[in-house]
């Protein structure tokens, strides 16, 4: 019995340590590559995958602007040779960021379609060149065919990600924040967005919209749709996949998961579909201890607290004049203030004020010191913020900076303030106001409570679906029927006609079985009449 035993214990050891190892055996992602705050938002989520088990191959471009590969041990990479060079990229991101930041305020409608316009077709130039640049590249494609990926990871805004899924047959999940006027979430992923209610993103509009509002929601919504349709999905069907003209939208429909990095902390209500799952603040985490010389500025501020101060990593170089007008109005308040600058030292930067090349933002917002968040309104920053409930002064740039600090702003959380004509004494004002008014503080300690309400943490979520992708090869389940529809189905136009055609039909009956009875009653009427 004693040998029975022993043996039953170690077939038991051995069925565990079995089952200990298949667990260990994680799946295998593929991620396309991004750039700037959108790589801030995945690497939470492929440190996590990489912690749970999970190979992490990332597939970088050689013409990256802001990211060295070799920064990321944690993960393997494949790098592929595109024909975009860094200063085509550089001088592409440069002409939109002075149309957004500069000449947007002072063109016509026209000239603003018109420009955009222009943009998103040299945009659609690089995309092409940088989808040939991996799917010309038979022996890259034959070695991501063999290393057989469970799912493939990737922000749309980036494209081509959706070709790459559909060649290695995986599913697709996106992480995105928004795209212009929303046109892939409601054109390529059919989310619903009434224009009576939910505004185009880049609008600056909210959820309670006048009717002159509402008409130019529409507007902007069927303007920035042709834009997008025409430049970006449209041109890239001159790619063949598998024999057959594809699109881009008609690729990204076939996505199983959209990873919306927003929540309604955040957002308006609007509808939502069961494969749009609202993750914000994958990246948001408790503060740590600040450096000991930046924890002894702020002790030394007393009761009056402390400011951060960033507009992000894009803007490197603000104009001396702009520089002494922000650093004389930051000079004006009691708090000390933390700036991230990295341009030269402005003449009237006051001792309340240190400059930095870097600074912790999300340990400065978690410090209990904080009193205001100066931002340039990034999706990142703002959740840093919300997180710890901190209310913000919003100096908005480009992109989706305006439309976030629109959201706070209606939600009594944020003042806004105009870059190009702000000045010392408005920036002033904007601070006081919200360090002194108390509903500003209240109102991002909802915020913050709203958020951290929730059932399970933004990054377990999307973990969670990107693992349950890998368990269920994909999630198609979850996919409207609305993409295997055409427009006019979508809208029930068909039915619509058809009832018409039907009441059209019945009308026409009517009024000739009215005509008949007429003409019958009036014939009798006529024949009495003569024989009288």
């Amino acid at each position: 019995l004693g040998k029975t035993a022993l043996v039953m214990q170690g077939f038991l050891c051995l069925f565990l340590c079995l089952c200990a190892a298949e667990s260990v055996n994680g799946g295998n992602v593929l991620v396309w590559h991004t750039e700037g705050s959108h790589w801030i938002n995945l690497k939470p989520i492929l440190d996590s995958l990489v912690d749970q088990g999970h190979g992490v191959t990332v597939l970088f471009q050689n013409a990256t602007l802001f990211i060295n590969p070799k920064d990321y041990s944690r993960y393997k990479h494949h790098l592929f040779n595109v024909s975009i060079t860094h200063e085509e990229q550089q001088e592409f991101f440069d002409e939109f960021l002075q149309f957004s930041l500069h000449d947007m305020d002072y063109l016509s409608y026209v000239e603003i379609y018109l420009k955009l316009y222009k943009l998103m077709d040299k945009d659609t130039g690089l995309v092409v060149r940088m989808c040939d640049g991996l799917l010309k590249s038979p022996s890259l494609m034959e070695e991501l065919r063999k290393s057989k990926f469970d799912v493939l990871l990737a922000d749309p805004i980036f494209a081509c990600s959706e070709l790459v899924a559909e060649i290695l047959d995986i599913p697709l999940v996106y992480s995105l924040r928004f795209s212009i006027a929303n046109v892939m979430e409601r054109l390529c992923g059919q989310l619903p967005a009434p224009p009576s209610f939910v505004p185009a993103a880049i609008v600056k509009m909210t959820d309670n919209m006048s009717f002159t509002e509402r008409l130019l929601n529409f507007g902007l919504k069927i303007d920035e749709m042709h834009i997008l349709v025409t430049c970006m999905f449209c041109t890239i069907s001159l790619h063949v996949l598998t024999g057959k003209p594809t699109s881009f939208c008609e690729q990204m429909g076939k996505a199983d998961l959209w990873l919306i990095r927003t929540f309604w902390d955040f957002e308006y209500p609007h509808p939502f579909l069961p494969n749009f799952k609202f993750v914000g603040g994958i990246h948001c985490k408790p503060a740590k201890p600040l450096p000991k010389d930046m924890e002894e500025f702020a002790q030394s501020s007393g009761d009056d607290g402390i400011v951060a101060f960033t507009l992000g990593s894009m803007i490197k170089n603000l104009t001396k004049e702009k520089s002494n007008m922000i650093a004389s109005a930051l000079g004006q308040i009691p708090q000390k203030v933390f700036w991230r600058h990295s341009g030269d030292k402005p003449d009237t930067l006051a001792p309340n004020t240190r400059i930095y090349d870097w600074i912790p933002q999300n340990d400065l917002l978690g410090h209990p010191k904080m009193k205001a968040f100066i931002t340039h309104g990034g999706t990142n920053g703002i959740y840093e913020a919300i997180y710890h409930g901190v209310p913000m002064v919003g100096i908005p740039m480009f992109a989706d900076q305006p439309d976030n600090m629109m959201h706070l702003k209606s939600k009594g959380a944020a003042v806004i303030m105009d870059y190009n004509t702000m000045q010392t004494k408005d920036l002033v004002e904007a601070l006081n106001a919200v360090i002194r008014t108390p509903s500003y503080k209240k109102n991002a300690l909802r915020l913050s409570k709203i958020h951290h309400d929730r059932p399970i943490k933004p990054l377990e979520e999307a973990v969670f679906w990107i693992e349950f992708l890998m368990r269920n090869k994909g999630a198609k389940h979850l996919r409207v029927q609305a993409h295997d529809l055409t427009w006019y189905q979508y809208h029930c136009l068909d039915v619509f006609a058809f009832l018409l055609a039907i009441l059209g039909v019945v009308l026409f009956i009517f009024v000739k079985i009215c005509k008949f009875s007429i003409r019958l009653c009036c014939s009798a009427f006529n024949s009495k009449h003569k024989k009288e």
